[in-house]
């Protein structure tokens, strides 16, 4: 049953990549009629009313550190990272977004180090990340003279894969706490939606409703709402209490790939050579990072014995 545990994990963690590689898509052309703030409140007020109709119970109240890590998820994972990913949206291609986002494994492996058990840092770690940081420079110099790219929009993003580095620690931990993960994942969101509420009071954020007569809004925010938000992070989170929290992140290498098909596909971006030879160099770095050395076989000292007897 574990076996059979780990395989619907690795296939729930591809099409929860699959999808959140899109997401960069809908966000970028709700971006003409919602600010950043507007797109990641009204996704989460429809995930979580989701999560609510599907899952109506309730957590009980246990103790103060475990409230503290839920809000800590809800602060990190859903206000802070979508908040940054979303304001980078406006400053840079949604391609370039997605690539660096993909370093998220990596400030994942080095919390999970030293907050996590078992998550020791091997030399492949550090060589990958030097692999992927080269990737990310060659994006990053391409696009301020081909893409015409801001770098506070790459500041940003970077600043948002270590929210989400923090995120999949906490979840790590929530995970352990035996509550169904739905109902975990709904009371993420009530903190997340709970620290948007000052920036709500004072960005004059717009509640007009009128907007979503547009169909294209309406599609697009449904999708954020139901599809990204409600059912993906279900799904995220229970992968991260199957497979781990370094190993599902391993497959946010595979989101620059979906995300530059996408994006020339629907937005008709320019991916240049030097663009697609910094993926390629961010996600070479991502699975190198990822490697395990294999120790050298050594002869056991009874297979010798064993030898020299038969001889």
């Amino acid at each position: 049953m574990k076996q059979q545990a780990i395989v619907y994990g690795h296939m729930a963690a591809l099409f929860t990549i699959f999808v959140w590689g899109t997401t960069f898509i809908s966000t970028k052309v709700l971006l003409s009629d919602f600010s950043p703030f507007e797109i990641l409140l009204f996704r989460f007020i429809i995930g979580y009313v989701a999560l609510l109709a599907v899952h109506p119970h309730f957590i009980k109240w246990k103790s103060l550190r475990e409230e503290l890590l839920f809000a800590g998820a809800g602060l990190c994972g859903v206000t802070l990272y979508f908040f940054c990913e979303n304001i980078a949206l406006t400053y840079t291609l949604a391609s370039s977004v997605g690539i660096i986002v993909a370093v998220a494994p990596f400030f994942t492996a080095v919390l999970a180090h030293f907050f996590l058990k078992g998550e020791p840092l091997r030399p492949t770690f550090f060589a990958g990340f030097g692999v992927a940081i080269l990737g990310i420079i060659l994006i990053t110099f391409n696009g301020s003279y081909v893409l015409k790219l801001n770098p506070l929009g790459d500041f940003l993003a970077v600043l948002a894969c270590v929210c989400w580095a923090v995120y999949s620690i906490l979840m790590r931990k929530i995970s352990d706490l035996g509550y169904p993960t739905i109902g975990c994942t709904r009371r993420v969101f009530f903190y997340g939606l709970v620290f948007m509420m000052p920036v709500q009071f004072t960005s004059g954020t717009r509640l007009e409703l009128s907007r979503f007569a547009d169909p294209v809004n309406l599609l697009n925010i449904l999708f954020l709402g139901l599809g990204a938000s409600a059912l993906c992070f279900v799904t995220w989170n229970w992968c991260v209490g199957v497979l781990g929290a370094v190993k599902t992140s391993a497959y946010i290498y595979l989101v620059p790939v979906v995300t530059i098909v996408a994006s020339y596909l629907i937005l008709q971006e320019n991916i240049t050579g030097s663009a697609l030879a910094g993926a390629f160099l961010t996600l070479a770095g991502l699975f190198l990072s990822e490697k395990k050395l294999k120790p050298k076989s050594r002869l056991k000292p009874m297979q010798t014995v064993s030898r020299e007897e038969s001889l």
